[in-house]
């Protein structure tokens, strides 16, 4: 993997350190979270249900824009119980993407909900969207998409350490059975839950 010399500056200065960009990635979440905790005096915590680790293999994606997998189907049954599920939710429309591909269909939060984050989101009311491919791009809370990333169900989106407010931005990988459904589903309750103060339950929407 390609390493990145990274020089910090400020009360870490002269700190070099060799890090991957996976590494990166963590220490940007790291820093986001304790500069929310030193200003506000409260930290990201959630009632989040434990991830397991991913056992399947990570699929290939693209590093640059539009971030995308490479060589990964849908799964029918799976991606139609993702489907159901996801648009069961009160306040999540069925929307044509307004940030992604063509085909990609958008979670876009009603006007009844109020919202928590809405700095957060990257484009309208579209907190996450599903690729034709079953994969998706969502925001989540930065410490809970770094338990995504490490755990093997997500990747970083490309500009998610670029650009301010995007620390949370991932992509959660194709689930190719329903067990791996539940986890992917359980990321996108925990994003919805955040930027709606709910605090509503995954299980609740298993058939």
């Amino acid at each position: 993997m390609e390493k990145q010399r990274i020089q910090f500056t400020g009360w870490y200065s002269g700190i070099g350190l060799e890090l991957t960009k996976t590494r990166l990635f963590s220490l940007t979440i790291l820093i986001v979270i304790l500069s929310i905790a030193v200003v506000t005096g409260k930290t990201l915590e959630t009632d989040d249900v434990p991830l397991a680790s991913r056992t399947s293999p990570r699929p290939e994606t693209t590093a640059y824009i539009p971030h995308v997998q490479i060589g990964v189907e849908r799964v029918p049954k799976v991606n139609t119980e993702l489907f159901r599920r996801v648009y069961s939710i009160f306040g999540i429309e069925n929307r044509p993407s307004i940030i992604s591909l063509p085909g990609a269909r958008g979670l876009w939060l009603s006007e009844e909900l109020s919202l928590e984050h809405p700095e957060v989101i990257v484009a309208g009311r579209e907190f996450a969207h599903i690729h034709p491919d079953g994969s998706l791009h969502i925001s989540l809370p930065p410490a809970r998409a770094l338990e995504a990333v490490e755990a093997g169900w997500a990747i970083q989106h490309p500009f998610a350490s670029q650009r301010k407010g995007w620390e949370g931005f991932v992509m959660l990988y194709t689930p190719q059975s329903m067990e791996e459904l539940d986890v992917i589903f359980q990321l996108i309750v925990d994003g919805y839950n955040f930027f709606t103060g709910q605090k509503i339950q995954a299980t609740d929407y298993y058939d």
